[in-house]
């Protein structure tokens, strides 16, 4: 037997944690995250935010304009952390193989549990039940004989969705939908394949490998076998999976100098925070910055010994900025994130091992 999949998705997470917790809220429009005259940011929104255009990723500034009777609410990460480790508890009393991507979704290998509940569909069914008995919360799930099928079948039918791909039907599940539905392509990839006459799934499965080479170099084959449903990527485990990071969008943009360093100072300390709760040393020390023209880079550091100290996060991410900022930069964006985690006790990074090479993307 193949593998059996779920992707499995909160529906409008933060929002609908606010109005199970203020139950007058509930059937309001509710928009999640920092104030507009912040330059405030959406990090969810209600379904009753999003029938007027509000969505994540948004403008707080826009999304109010949009849906003026909005309640904006300042997010509450304790809380949500709260309900997501209640949640991942009941996706891992299911399987051991739970792999979560946020606090708010999980892909779940149940290919050894199916049998015992019926089938996948069965299966995902208990799934959602549990999941609302026990915290009131709406799941979407998605089945699939791979992460890419399950994925995208999971944003069907939400909130509340349930949709199933039995094996051997991905490619004609997949077909009709515009490429915006596969994981990893975004407003400007979608452009860049509509001006290759490119718009659905199926068109993107035919296109001619050479074509695709051209637009997308090698991330061509990798789009190509999603489109034709072809995902042979395993479900990691949390213990596998690794990045524990913060960023902070400024209300103004900031040049370097004491402004800015104090910011990076108080997210180095939140990132160390979160290590130190998660039980958790990082390798790999990430700096992101994005520009006031919204370019945005990444650099990286990698040490031989783990930390979770917050002066040690700080030093690398300080030797970091040192090497690229130039007079007159103003950045709006600071952030930083740890990779290569091991489990354990604290630790020190001891000698340079090497710096990664410049990254990044332009938005």
């Amino acid at each position: 037997m193949g593998r059996i999949i779920l992707h499995a998705d909160l529906d409008a997470f933060y929002a609908s944690v606010e109005q199970l917790d203020r139950p007058e809220l509930r059937g309001k429009p509710v928009v999640v995250g920092g104030p507009p005259e912040a330059r405030g940011v959406v990090a969810a929104a209600s379904y009753e935010a999003r029938r007027f255009g509000a969505r994540s990723a948004m403008p707080m500034s826009r999304a109010l304009r949009l849906c003026p009777d909005a309640v904006r609410l300042s997010p509450r990460f304790d809380r949500y952390g709260e309900v997501s480790r209640k949640v991942m508890g009941i996706f891992r009393s299911v399987t051991p193989l739970v792999e979560p991507l946020s606090l708010d979704e999980a892909f779940l290998d149940v290919t050894e549990q199916v049998a015992a509940h019926g089938g996948g569909e069965a299966l995902a069914r208990r799934l959602k039940q549990a999941v609302k008995r026990e915290t009131g919360l709406t799941l979407s799930v998605g089945v699939g004989s791979n992460k890419t099928i399950a994925k995208v079948a999971s944003d069907m039918g939400k909130p509340d969705g349930l949709a199933v791909v039995p094996p051997g039907d991905e490619a004609t599940f997949l077909e009709p939908l515009p490429v915006r539905s596969l994981w990893g392509i975004g407003p400007k990839t979608e452009a860049r394949l509509a001006g290759a006459g490119i718009r659905t799934v199926g068109q993107l499965a035919r296109a001619p490998a050479e074509t695709l080479a051209t637009q997308f170099g090698s991330q061509a084959a990798f789009f190509q076998r999603m489109a034709r449903g072809e995902d042979d990527r395993p479900v990691e485990t949390e213990s596998e999976r690794k990045s524990v990071g913060a960023e902070t969008t400024f209300p103004r943009d900031l040049p370097d100098g004491p402004d800015l360093r104090e910011q990076l100072s108080r997210i180095a300390e939140e990132v160390a925070q979160r290590l130190v709760r998660q039980q958790t040393r990082a390798r790999t020390v990430v700096l992101k910055l994005r520009y006031a023209d919204f370019r945005t880079i990444t650099r990286q550091a990698t040490r031989p010994e783990p930390t979770d100290e917050a002066a040690e996060v700080q030093r690398v991410a300080e030797t970091l900025l040192d090497k690229v900022v130039r007079p007159g930069d103003r950045f709006r964006l600071l952030g930083i994130h740890c990779s290569h985690l091991t489990q354990g006790t604290a630790g020190q990074f001891s000698l340079w091992e090497s710096e990664g090479a410049p990254g990044g993307e332009r938005l």
